[in-house]
C-alpha cells in the first residue's frame, strides 16, 4: 500500500511520519516533491541549495518513484507530501495509485508557527487551498484526521486513522526515538528541531495563538478551506 499523506507546512506531518517510521513494516519519503516545486518556482526557501542538491528536481521522475514499491521492500509506503508542493502542471496520474489521508490543522496554528521560522508567509506557502483542490480531485474513500484530534487522544486517533485505511495499528506508533529519523529531508535542521527533541504526541492542544493583523487576514483566507474538510473529519 502507498499512503499521501497531504499536509501543509507547520502540521504535526513530521511527527505523524516519525509515527509511521517507527512502524516495522513501512518506509517513509519525506517531502518527496520539495526540490521539484523548488526548482519550478524559483523560491528562495531556507536552505535551498541543499535541497535542490539532495533531491530530484524532475517532478515526472518523481512520481514514478511514488507510485512504485517500497524501499527495502516494506510492505507500506507513507509519503509525507506537502499540498503546495504540487504545482499544476506537474504530472497528476500518480494520484490514483495512493491511499490518501489529508492532515489537517487550524489556520492560526499554521500561521503562528510557519512565521517563527519564514516570515510572511502567504496563502500559497500554507497549502489551505491546494489541500482542498487535491482533496476535490482524489474524490470517495480519502481520510481527513484534524491534527488537534490527534494531540489530544493519540492512541484513539491512530487505531481509528488505520482502522480507515484497513491496516493494522501497531504500538510502536505512539512513540519514535529522540534525534530524528534517517530518511528526514535535507531541510531537517531547519525545520525539525522540536520534533527531533520529541519522543511522541506528547503535548495536547493550547489555546489558539494571537495573530498581527497581516496573519489574521491570512486566517481569514485560509480558514473557508480547513473548514470544508473539518466537516470530513475522522471522529473517535
Amino acid at each position: 500500500m502507498r499512503i499521501a499523506m497531504w499536509s501543509g507546512p507547520r502540521n504535526l506531518s513530521t511527527a505523524m511520519m516519525y509515527s509511521f517510521g517507527n512502524r516495522t513494516d513501512c518506509a517513509v519519503w519525506d517531502e518527496p516533491f520539495y526540490a521539484a516545486y523548488l526548482a519550478k518556482t524559483g523560491l528562495n526557501h531556507p536552505m535551498r541549495r541543499e535541497i535542490l542538491a539532495a533531491g530530484e528536481t524532475d517532478p515526472a521522475l518523481v512520481a514514478k518513484r511514488c507510485s512504485g514499491d517500497a524501499p527495502e521492500g516494506k510492505p507500506l509506503f507513507y509519503q509525507k507530501h506537502m499540498t503546495h508542493h504540487q504545482l499544476p502542471d506537474f504530472p497528476q496520474d500518480w494520484l490514483s495509485g495512493m491511499t490518501h489521508v489529508f492532515l489537517i490543522r487550524d489556520p492560526a496554528r499554521v500561521i503562528a508557527s510557519y512565521q517563527a521560522k519564514r516570515e510572511n508567509p502567504t496563502l500559497d506557502d500554507i497549502g489551505f487551498r491546494q489541500q482542498a483542490e487535491i482533496y476535490a480531485r482524489v474524490g470517495a474513500g480519502a481520510v481527513v484526521l484534524d491534527s488537534d484530534d490527534l494531540l489530544r487522544a493519540p492512541e484513539a486517533a491512530l487505531r481509528a486513522l488505520c482502522e480507515a485505511i484497513d491496516i493494522p495499528f501497531q504500538p510502536a506508533m505512539l512513540h519514535w526515538p529522540k534525534g530524528g529519523h534517517k530518511d528526514d529531508g535535507a531541510w531537517a535542521p531547519h525545520w525539525y528541531g522540536a520534533v527531533w527533541q520529541s519522543e511522541g504526541f506528547s503535548s495536547t492542544p493550547s489555546s489558539l495563538p494571537q495573530l498581527s493583523e497581516q496573519n489574521e487576514a491570512l486566517r481569514a483566507k485560509a480558514a473557508p478551506y480547513f473548514q470544508a474538510l473539518s466537516t470530513d473529519k475522522l471522529t473517535f
